[in-house]
C-alpha cells in the first residue's frame, strides 16, 4: 500500500501490455516498450550487483538517449535517486555539483568524456550492461527520484529534490489538464537534466504508450522538419524554442497540420509570438510551473489559448495557488519537492507556512486565471510606479524587425531606476535605438519605455533556453 505511487512499474507494465509498441524514436532508431523494459531492467541488474542502496546518487552526463530513459527506470525501481547533470556546465561547475551529490556511481555518455575527466572524477561510459535478472520494485512513495540542481543565478546552485510521489502527482494532473494519449506522436526537445525533460510530457508519453521522437538538442530547422516528416502532435518548449522556429525561412511554408497540441512554459510567451503561430493555424496552449514543484503549477485549457492568450492558466489538479501581499506566486500540494539537498536553510527560505515561494510576480483575473508578470527580483521602480520587464519585452518583440528583447533595471539618480532594454535585430533590420524607443513610447506609458537600447547580436541563455538576467546586468556600469 506504502509504494503505488512508484514511477518504477510505469515502464514495465506498459512494456507488458504493448511489448511490441515504438517508446522512442531516436535518430530513425526505434526502440520498443519491451526493449526499454530489457534495458531497464539490465541496468537495475547491474546496480544491484554493485551494492547500490536505496538513497544512493546515480550521477549522469548526457545528451537525450534511450539509454539515458532505461538508466532513469532503473534508478526509479531501485530508490536510487537520479542526479542528471547538465554537460553545457564548466568541468568546475559540474565538480561542486558533484562533490555536493557524492553520487555512488558517475555515468557519462562518451561524447562527454573529455569534459568529464576534467571534473577528476571517477565515471563509467553510458550503455546497457550486459546482465540478466529482474529486480523488484523496491522504492516508497517518498523516495526522492530526481536530484535536479538549479541554475545557480544567485550563489552555488541548490539541489531540488523530487520524490515518486511529486513525479507522480505532477504526471497526473498534467494529463487531466492538457493529456497524452496512446496514439500521440510526441516531439521531446527539452534536456533530460531538467525536470522537464521528463515531467513534462515525456514520463507520461511512456506511461500512456505514446510515441516519443526524442531529440539531443533544439534546432530550429530540425524541428520543423520532424513535425512534417514524424507527423508530430504534440511538443513542449520554452518561448524561446518557438521563437527560433517561427524566425526560420521554412517555418512560413512548414507542414504543421498534425500539430493538434503545442505547449509552452518557463517564461511568459509574448503576444506577438503567440500571434505568429495562431497565423499558422496553431495555439499555444501556455503553461508555467518551476523545478520545485516538479514543475507544473499552472496550464490554460486548450479552449482558453486564444481568449487568454497571454495568461498561464489556472491551477492543475491537486495544486493550490495563492497570491502574497507582494503579488508574489505561492503553491502548495503533493508536487511540491521534499526540499533542497542538504540545504535545510535554502528550504525554510523557500517554503513559508507550507507554501512555496516561487520567486514569480502574478495576477488574478476574475475567472481565476493566472499571469505571470515577472520575477519579483526582475521588477523594479521608476519614479515610484512598478515596471514589469515581461510587459516591456511583450512590446519590443511586436515591432517588425526586432528578433530578440530582454529588459532589466538599472540605478538612475532621477527615477530610482530605468529600465534598459537589450535587443537582437533580424538580419536585414536596420533599426536605431531612437526607432525602439519612440516605437515604444506609442504603446507603453511613459515611465515603462526604457532610457537606453544596448544592440546584442544574441542574448545570453541558458540550457533551458531562459534568458541570463544576470550575465546582462554584470555588464552594465553601476
Amino acid at each position: 500500500m506504502s509504494s503505488r505511487l512508484t514511477l518504477g512499474r510505469w515502464l514495465g507494465d506498459r512494456a507488458r501490455a504493448t511489448p511490441n509498441r515504438v517508446a522512442i524514436d531516436y535518430r530513425d532508431r526505434e526502440v520498443s516498450y519491451g526493449e526499454l523494459d530489457d534495458a531497464a531492467n539490465c541496468f537495475a541488474s547491474s546496480f544491484g550487483e554493485r551494492g547500490l542502496l536505496r538513497g544512493d546518487r546515480v550521477a549522469t552526463l548526457t545528451g537525450n538517449t534511450p539509454e539515458h530513459v532505461a538508466l532513469f527506470f532503473a534508478c526509479a525501481r531501485l530508490g536510487l535517486i537520479l542526479a542528471p547533470l547538465s554537460w553545457r556546465l564548466t568541468a568546475p561547475e559540474l565538480t561542486y555539483q558533484l562533490e555536493d551529490s557524492e553520487p555512488a556511481l558517475f555515468v557519462v555518455e562518451p561524447e562527454y568524456s573529455e569534459l568529464a575527466e576534467a571534473t577528476a572524477h571517477s565515471f563509467e561510459q553510458l550503455s546497457i550492461p550486459d546482465v540478466d535478472g529482474a529486480p523488484g520494485d523496491v522504492a516508497q512513495d517518498d523516495d526522492p527520484l530526481l536530484l535536479v540542481y538549479t541554475s545557480g543565478t544567485t550563489g552555488k546552485p541548490k539541489g531540488a529534490l523530487l520524490t515518486h510521489a511529486n513525479c507522480f502527482w505532477t504526471n497526473v494532473g498534467f494529463d487531466v489538464a492538457t493529456g497524452i494519449s496512446g496514439d500521440d506522436v510526441v516531439l521531446q526537445v527539452l534536456p533530460q537534466f531538467h525536470c522537464g525533460g521528463w515531467n513534462v510530457q515525456a514520463l507520461l508519453s511512456w506511461w500512456k504508450g505514446a510515441r516519443v521522437v526524442l531529440e539531443r538538442t533544439f534546432e530550429p530547422d530540425r524541428c520543423l522538419e520532424l513535425i512534417e516528416t514524424k507527423r508530430i502532435t504534440t511538443t513542449m518548449g520554452v518561448p524561446a524554442n518557438y521563437l527560433f522556429m517561427s524566425q526560420s525561412p521554412r517555418f512560413a511554408d512548414a507542414d504543421l497540420s498534425s500539430l493538434r497540441r503545442a505547449v509552452v512554459g518557463g517564461a511568459p510567451m509574448p503576444l506577438a509570438l503567440l500571434e505568429k503561430w495562431r497565423e499558422r493555424g496553431v495555439e499555444i496552449v501556455q503553461g508555467y510551473g518551476l523545478t520545485e514543484a516538479a514543475p507544473n503549477v499552472l496550464c490554460l485549457p486548450p479552449e482558453d489559448a486564444a481568449r487568454k492568450a497571454g495568461y498561464a492558466g489556472k491551477p492543475y489538479p491537486q495544486v493550490e495557488v495563492a497570491l502574497s501581499r507582494e503579488s508574489e506566486l505561492l503553491v502548495r500540494g503533493p508536487n511540491v519537492f521534499a526540499g533542497y539537498w542538504r540545504n535545510p536553510e535554502a528550504t525554510a527560505e523557500a517554503m513559508v507556512d507550507g507554501w512555496l515561494r516561487t520567486g514569480d510576480l502574478a495576477e488574478c483575473d476574475d475567472e481565476g486565471y493566472y499571469r505571470i508578470s515577472g520575477r519579483l527580483k526582475d521588477m523594479y521602480i521608476s519614479g515610484g510606479e512598478n515596471v514589469y520587464p515581461a510587459e516591456v519585452e511583450d512590446v519590443l518583440l511586436s515591432i517588425d524587425g526586432v528578433a530578440d528583447a530582454a529588459v532589466l533595471g538599472v540605478p538612475d539618480e532621477r527615477w530610482g531606476e530605468v529600465g534598459v532594454a537589450f535587443v537582437v535585430l533580424e538580419p536585414a533590420a536596420s533599426l536605431s535605438a531612437e526607432d525602439i524607443i519612440e516605437s515604444s513610447r506609442e504603446r507603453l506609458a511613459r515611465f515603462k519605455v526604457p532610457a537606453s537600447v544596448r544592440f546584442l547580436d544574441e542574448l545570453p541563455r541558458s540550457g533551458m533556453n531562459k534568458v541570463l538576467k544576470d550575465e546582462l546586468r554584470a555588464g552594465v556600469p553601476a
